[in-house]
This record gives structure tokens, C-alpha cells and sequence, in this order.
């Protein structure tokens, strides 16, 4: 795990776009997350499509998660989220994500996995992290082999996106999420971390144990994970002054 450390949320999204930049000229397929968390990329992302000329026709996307019951028009489904904080401002035309209107769940579930396996699998794969650590919306207790299904959200969850509702009541208690399993099998898992609010979660998962108690703590495992966070997400990581270090000495022909 690569743990890197900038001033602010601005600098975090600009170089989880150099990442991400890297990936899209190879025409990749994306794994794209919702949330505040990855805004500053995108926002990015969106700049330099339309002053740079960078373009993500040649990419598809799959996002992480759904809202279960919540009609896709809604302006709070991820789909509609996804599409109005990115993919309507930029040339990236197929994106797919799991159905929380599906009558089948399960079913549903095991066609998006095996989407995302017929595309040749998630390249590079953006991620947030909760303040309990979840990882997509694998809670606390998920398997670590887990694959897209249900999820409870717990009340801590809810709380944290009611701020996107007209109360908490309103957010629903259901969502349909890539497992563990299914998102440690992306190519690069690329994690994006700002606010005082993540600095526990953040150091949960980049230095404790491996464990379901944080389910974000499974990138420890994965051979190309890349952590990014600001100064205010960074401030309980106990190797702060190392990842700084290896940042500032990073060969430049080695990349992500």
C-alpha cells in the first residue's frame, strides 16, 4: 500500500486524477464511487476534458453501489449522482451499475458480477472510505470474500448521508454493494481521503489489523493500492512522517 499525503482536498483530487489520467489513455475500465469523497477528482476529471482535451470515450465504467428501492430518476440514486457530478460532463458514455429497483436481487447481483468479468475487470477502481470504515457500503462485520449483494446500513451510515436527504428517515436502510471480494479484484484500487472526520478511519485501515471491524483495512491486501489524503485526514497515521518521505524521494520513472 502506497500512503500518500497532501496539503488539501484540492491537491488530493488533482493527483487521484493523474492516476486515473494514466488508466483512461489506455482506454481502461473504470470503477467509479459516489459520495463526497471522490468530488475533487472528478471536478478534475471534467477540467481537463474540457480545457485539455482528455478524453474517456474509449473507457467503461462500473460503479459500486445502489441505493435498493430507490427509482433511478431519484435524485439521490448513485445513477443519477454518478451523472450529474460526471459522467454528463465528459465523453464516457457506458456505465452500467447494480439495479436497486430489481425484482430479483440476488440474480440482478450475479449479472453485475459477471458484467464487470465479461469487460475483462475494473482496471483501476475509486474509492471513499465511511467514518466506520466501510469500503463501498460494506459495513463493519462484512466478509472480506465477500461478493455484490444486500447490505443493512447501519444507523451511523444513514447519518452521515442524511445531509443528502430532507432527514435521515428519508435515507434508505437497504443498498445493493460490490463485495470485498469483488473489488479487491481490481487491477488498482485507488482511495481518496479529506476532512478531520476519516482520520480514524483512515489510519484503521491503512495501520491496524486486517479486519471485518474495518472493512477498508482490506486494501493491506491487495498488491497496487494507493492511498491519498490530506493533512487533516492524515493526522492520526502513526508513519505520517515516512509516507512523506517516500513521497518526496519517489523516483520519477516510477509510476502508480
Amino acid at each position: 500500500m502506497e500512503v500518500v499525503i497532501v496539503e488539501d482536498r484540492a491537491a488530493a483530487g488533482i493527483l487521484v486524477a493523474d492516476i486515473v489520467g494514466q488508466h483512461v489513455r489506455a482506454g481502461a475500465v473504470l470503477g467509479l464511487a459516489t459520495g463526497s469523497s471522490p468530488l475533487p477528482a472528478y471536478q478534475e476529471l471534467i477540467r481537463r476534458h474540457r480545457e485539455e482535451s482528455l478524453s474517456l470515450s474509449g473507457c467503461r465504467a462500473f460503479l459500486l453501489d445502489e441505493y435498493v428501492g430507490l427509482p433511478r430518476a431519484h435524485h439521490e440514486s448513485y445513477d443519477s449522482v454518478i451523472r450529474r457530478e460526471l459522467t454528463d460532463h465528459v465523453d464516457l458514455d457506458r456505465v452500467d451499475g447494480p439495479d436497486g429497483e430489481a425484482t430479483n436481487i440476488p440474480e440482478m447481483a450475479a449479472r453485475y458480477e459477471a458484467a464487470i468479468a465479461e469487460s475483462g475487470g475494473v482496471d483501476v477502481q475509486l474509492l471513499g472510505i465511511g467514518t466506520d470504515g466501510h469500503l463501498g457500503f460494506n459495513e463493519p462485520g462484512s466478509s472480506l470474500a465477500s461478493r455484490t449483494r444486500v447490505k443493512t446500513l447501519t444507523r451511523q451510515t444513514r447519518e452521515d448521508n442524511a445531509r443528502f436527504f430532507d432527514s435521515v428517515d428519508d435515507v434508505p436502510h437497504h443498498v445493493v454493494t460490490q463485495g470485498l471480494g469483488t473489488i479487491l479484484e481490481a487491477g488498482h484500487l485507488v482511495l481518496i481521503a479529506t476532512g478531520e472526520t476519516k482520520a480514524r478511519a483512515v489510519a484503521a485501515a491503512a495501520e491496524g489489523p486486517v479486519s471485518a471491524f474495518c472493512p477498508a483495512s482490506v486494501l493491506q491486501m491487495h498488491p497496487r493500492a494507493t492511498v491519498v489524503v490530506d493533512e487533516a485526514a492524515a493526522t492520526m497515521l502513526q508513519l505520517s512522517d515516512y509516507y512523506r518521505e517516500t513521497w518526496s524521494s519517489k523516483p520519477e520513472w516510477q509510476q502508480f
